[in-house]
């Protein structure tokens, strides 16, 4: 009797566990491409036709082109906003609102969001298609879900069956590969004013790298990446090198920095959860970059289900290089006339903090893009629960290179009434290179330090 109880229930667990880490099926996985797009999105339009159904999206293969693949132009430049959501009437609109935006509209009376028309931009390359169908049958959870196996370059679960298989589709989203990044960081004060940070970013999949990946060099890597600040003077020569885990419980994030006054490398463990950011003057932590990053062990995650809701999407105004930092940065929040939402499906996960588990926000709430898997609004709580914070993603489809990422995000304190932008490039001289061509040895110590000097 004993023995056959035990048997029984270790059956029991492994069929528990089979279940909430289980790959779907062939069958299943033939949906990409057809009900679903090849990203795992529903194809259909919704029911009034307000969200229009996924028919490829912006890609290399269309008509539309640009001077600038950087700067991609706008596809859309003479449409107007369908209507606009105020203090006014935001209560109409509500519910196709984050908790964290309706905030906004109270903290800021003068906080607008220009709803324009729909289009569902987003498109990738076909190999990484292949790959995302592939990995729906082969990758699983590892480590009680905080890693992955059998995965391969972009999004494993394009079909998630629970919150933390959704958190990895955005954690391995498709950005191009291998790209290099010349951006902006505002922290705004309460009263409107600010100093710029500029920097440099270097982001590459080891899959992308020359010579392509390593099994061993590359063992448990997801990218590595490299951020050198050139302004303003007080942090000029900094810079940052991490090589992040694709399994951080078993194997941490790897991250060292270079002081541009004592000339030194160090490691510096601190680049992960709620650790500091450099120059942001407390606005940002560090798994708040590109909206969330890094290990998700230390919450738990429930998959609360999909909604319609108004997100910003296609922010192609934000790339307009006639507009100045001062003409974007308003006091509170950003000038609303260069901001453009629109209602898109979105997955919407709650991230709660695990008992004996250390960090800032206690809750998050997330709402990731259906098309992209680009975390698009999160609202973070602090251990009151509270509503403390609220960050928000303006994405493009960079229709040259058939890659979604950012215009900006911004990271917005309901308590201060200050915020951080990030991500603007209008008075640099260039914004994004793509399919650079980075070896493995630019992301050693030694490289940084020669860099840094």
């Amino acid at each position: 009797m004993k023995n056959k109880f035990t048997s029984a229930s270790i059956l029991l667990l492994s069929l528990f566990a089979s279940q909430s880490m289980a790959k779907v099926s062939v069958e299943q996985a033939a949906k990409l491409g057809k009900e679903l797009t090849p990203m795992g999105a529903v194809q259909k339009a919704n029911s009034d036709g307000s969200i229009p159904a996924w028919t490829g999206g912006l890609n290399s293969k269309g008509n539309l082109k640009s001077k600038d693949s950087g700067r991609p132009e706008h596809p859309f430049p003479s449409e107007k906003p369908l209507f606009t959501i105020t203090n006014e009437n935001v209560e109409q609109y509500k519910e196709n609102l984050s908790a964290g935006q309706v905030a906004l509209f109270k903290k800021h009376p003068t906080f607008k969001m220009p709803i324009y028309k729909s289009h569902r931009t987003a498109a990738m390359p076909q190999k990484v298609y292949d790959s995302i169908k592939l990995n729906a049958t082969t990758a699983e959870l590892v480590s009680g879900g905080n890693g992955l196996t059998n995965f391969d370059t972009s999004i494993p679960f394009a079909i998630p069956s629970n919150g933390i298989e959704v958190v990895w589709n955005h954690l391995t989203r498709y950005r191009g590969g291998a790209a290099k990044r010349y951006n902006t960081a505002i922290p705004v004060q309460k009263d409107g004013s600010f100093v710029p940070i500029v920097a440099n970013d270097t982001l590459v999949w080891p899959e992308f790298l020359v010579g392509g990946r390593d099994e061993k060099k590359d063992d448990n890597i997801l990218f590595y990446f490299l951020q050198q600040f050139t302004a303003p003077s007080i942090y000029t020569g900094t810079a940052l090198m991490v090589h992040d885990t694709i399994d951080q419980v078993k194997d941490a994030r790897r991250a060292w920095m270079y002081n541009s006054g004592q000339r030194r490398v160090r490691r510096a463990p601190n680049v992960a959860y709620d650790g500091p950011a450099t120059g942001i003057e407390g606005l940002r932590v560090t798994d708040d970059y590109d909206m969330y990053n890094g290990s998700p062990d230390r919450y738990e995650w429930k998959l609360v289900g999909k909604k319609e809701m108004y997100i910003p999407y296609n922010s192609y105004s934000l790339l307009n290089t006639e507009l100045s930092y001062d003409d974007i940065v308003d006091q509170g929040h950003m000038n609303p006339d260069v901001l453009r939402y629109e209602l898109h499906r979105v997955w919407q996960v709650e991230a709660t903090l695990k008992e004996g588990e250390r960090h800032i926000y206690a809750k998050r709430v997330f709402h990731f893009d259906e098309d992209t898997w680009q975390a698009s609004v999160i609202d973070k709580y602090d251990g009151r629960g509270e509503l403390w914070r609220v960050a928000e993603a303006h994405p493009i489809q960079f229709y040259d290179v058939d890659a979604s990422w950012l215009a900006t995000e911004v990271n917005f304190d309901l308590d201060s009434g200050r915020y951080v932008v990030t991500g603007l490039a209008n008075e640099e001289p260039k914004f994004m290179e793509w399919g650079i061509k980075v070896k493995r040895k630019q992301f050693t110590t030694s490289a940084l330090r020669r860099m840094g000097r």
